[in-house]
């Protein structure tokens, strides 16, 4: 990088729009939505999808619900042209799905692209041309006559070939490629030019596709833009106002809203953002911030990793795992607070019936709504603390641990998985537990209890093993546990007080087993907890003192 980046580069000029009016408005509607993963999306792989690979695509952006796909360009190349063919020949095109095919301004290219489109029932033809001083200059060495004069021969070709499609509903649209770095009066320009040729009306709108070919600017420019175009194109009420954004400076997904705001009707873009350098915009993610705000987006990712898995195996891509909405870990918080509100604020929202608004802690929408599911929401590493451990435990084993047990266990578990260096499962968890607290039978080990009472007083007989010496004990109160506190006096046990205990089931039927959950306070005033496990109730409170005065040890 060089010291003064002002020496070799500079800053975007701003449009002139001071009585903007897109700051004040907000989204109350989906867009048109028009999927372009099977030619924008499909020219940025290094290896292109094949026929096979490009059928389960577009079956899957139908199943999504997307009515207009742009299904490629048909005159690129032998593969797109046997592409469109197929989804024609086939049947594969439903009634209400429109293919779109995209197509440069000359002649021969839209020549072969409606050869392509013969026996169609519904298609759009997307003509091309690039506008930008860059483009005029570098690639064609052509003045700005001369380019108006290009779009308008290809779009006298498309309207003289119109007639070889007859029957079939065709609708047509324009875009001036690299719109976002064209001055916005050519852009006005060349676009009303097309529309001349083209001669569309409020019932039968042309789509002008206002592209944000590469990002050379900040969002708000881009909806300057737009702004500015919607107000100075001649015929506004017969366009249809369409942006394809890309996402060079990392807001594509910005771009397009602001965009939207400031008065397009119509987006494409690709599932993730797949596309040339750093991609498309992602269709999912802006339907889906229009989702978590209550607007339906009219598109249907209820099974996301299943839409995942087509798109990884189709275009040999990968979702990384913090992709908004989609990644793996987007749902999933590993840092203990973050735990603790998510594991409280699910807690809350169940309780307030169906119905309530969505409102939890770190998570803008409720991922069972795309089929994710909430074990995924928290895991443990060793960021974590006792209230990720706590769900862990619970969610997956039904082990609700007191929430003075959760302090003591939290530390003891995170210690354990920073040994590891690593994350741990639930299963793993419950064995660290298990091991720190149920398994605990030295130096007192228990062999044989029973209990039973009259009147309110309850008499044990039992019998244990400490360092490999066996007792047989007695002992009276006023409840099992009671009696048997009493009863590890006569063998010499110090003194120590039971001062909580509680007990849940793991499981239902006869076979179930319970745990309980036993915290004592030593003679010296120590606190300290055990468990105990066991299909019979009562052995499993006896269990959990036995561990208690183990780890007191």
């Amino acid at each position: 990088m060089i010291p003064d980046p002002s020496r070799k580069y500079r800053a975007f000029p701003p449009v002139v729009l001071p009585d903007r009016q897109w700051p004040g408005k907000t989204l109350s509607h989906a867009p048109v939505w028009c999927s372009v993963d099977l030619r924008d999306g499909n020219q940025a792989l290094a290896v292109p999808m094949n026929v096979s690979q490009k059928l389960e695509l577009f079956d899957a952006l139908v199943a999504c619900g997307f009515k207009e796909i742009e299904v490629g360009f048909p005159s690129a190349s032998n593969t797109e042209f046997a592409f469109m063919r197929r989804l024609i020949e086939d049947g594969r095109i439903p009634e209400d799905v429109t293919v779109q095919v995209l197509v440069q301004a000359r002649e021969d290219l839209i020549e072969r692209t409606f050869e392509a489109l013969q026996g169609v029932r519904r298609a759009i033809v997307h003509l091309y041309n690039s506008t930008s001083p860059a483009q005029r200059r570098i690639v064609f060495g052509l003045e700005k006559p001369q380019i108006v004069e290009m779009a308008r021969k290809g779009a006298r070709w498309i309207k003289e070939r119109l007639p070889k499609l007859a029957g079939a509903d065709i609708r047509l649209e324009y875009s001036p490629e690299s719109f976002s770095a064209t001055e916005v009066e050519f852009s006005v320009e060349i676009c009303d030019a097309v529309m001349e040729e083209w001669g569309p009306s409020p019932e039968r709108k042309i789509i002008l596709n206002l592209p944000d070919t590469v990002e050379v600017a900040m969002p708000n420019v881009y909806a300057d833009q737009i702004e500015w175009f919607c107000r100075n194109i001649k015929r506004r009420d017969c366009a249809l106002i369409s942006v394809h954004t890309h996402n060079d400076r990392g807001t594509g997904a910005a771009a397009t809203e602001l965009a939207l705001l400031a008065g397009a009707e119509r987006v494409e873009g690709t599932l993730f953002g797949n596309g040339e350098r750093t991609g498309n915009l992602d269709l999912v993610t802006v339907a889906l911030n229009l989702y978590m705000h209550g607007i339906s987006p009219g598109l249907d990712f209820s099974d996301m990793s299943a839409l995942r898995g087509v798109y990884e195996r189709c275009t040999g891509m990968t979702v990384p795992p913090r992709h908004p909405y989609a990644g793996e870990l987007v749902f999933t918080a590993f840092s203990g607070s973050h735990q603790d509100a998510i594991r409280k604020g699910l807690v809350e929202w169940s309780g307030r019936g169906e119905g309530a608004i969505w409102d939890i802690p770190y998570l803008t929408i409720d991922p069972s709504d795309l089929g994710r599911e909430y074990r995924e929401v928290i895991r443990v590493n060793s960021q974590s603390g006792k209230g990720g451990v706590a769900y862990l435990l619970e969610s997956e084993f039904g082990i609700e641990l007191p929430k003075e047990l959760q302090r003591e266990f939290g530390p003891l578990a995170n210690d354990a998985v920073d040994a590891l260096g690593r994350e741990v499962t639930a299963l793993e968890l419950k064995e660290m537990f298990w091991r720190e607290y149920v398994e605990r039978r030295t130096p007192l080990a228990l062999h044989h209890f029973h209990a039973d009472g009259v009147d309110g007083v309850f008499r044990c007989r039992a019998s244990l093993r400490r360092e490999g010496v066996e007792f047989a004990v007695t002992g009276e109160g006023n409840g099992p546990i009671a009696a048997f506190v009493t009863a590890l006096a006569s063998i010499g046990v110090e003194p120590f007080e039971v001062v909580d205990y509680r007990q849940v089931a793991l499981g239902s039927g006869t076979e179930a087993s319970a745990i309980s959950f036993v915290r004592i306070r030593t003679g010296a005033g120590r606190l300290v907890w055990g468990a105990g496990v066991n299909t019979h109730i009562q052995l499993a409170s006896i269990e959990g003192v036995i561990s208690a005065l183990n780890r007191a040890v």
